[in-house]
């Protein structure tokens, strides 16, 4: 369902389904996290997308490149190039592989 809000761009659902998931005992997984960043990158919220990135390191989620792709691409579009660039060496130093 969160994968269909990223394709509506409706990062705001998204975001609301990813956090009922706990409420309902559901555990999050890097999934469901890659799907609500990437709704995040569509819908142009980079400080989001760039939360739930540092979200998923606190919860013991492994981010892949995926996420960091998609976390990237919205800071991207926000002209946050500072942010991308720091975004990418932190890949390296996480050794996350790129596709």
């Amino acid at each position: 369902v969160i994968s269909a809000c990223e394709k509506g761009s409706n990062w705001q659902l998204a975001l609301h389904l990813l956090g009922s998931m706990l409420g309902n005992s559901v555990e999050r997984d890097e999934i469901s996290c890659n799907a609500a960043i990437s709704a995040c990158e569509k819908g142009g919220v980079w400080q989001r997308a760039l939360a739930l990135l540092s979200e998923m390191h606190d919860v013991d989620l492994k981010p892949d490149a995926f996420s960091y792709s998609a976390t990237i691409s919205a800071c991207e579009k926000c002209f946050e190039w500072q942010v991308a660039l720091s975004l990418l060496a932190g890949m390296s130093q996480k050794q996350v592989r790129s596709t």
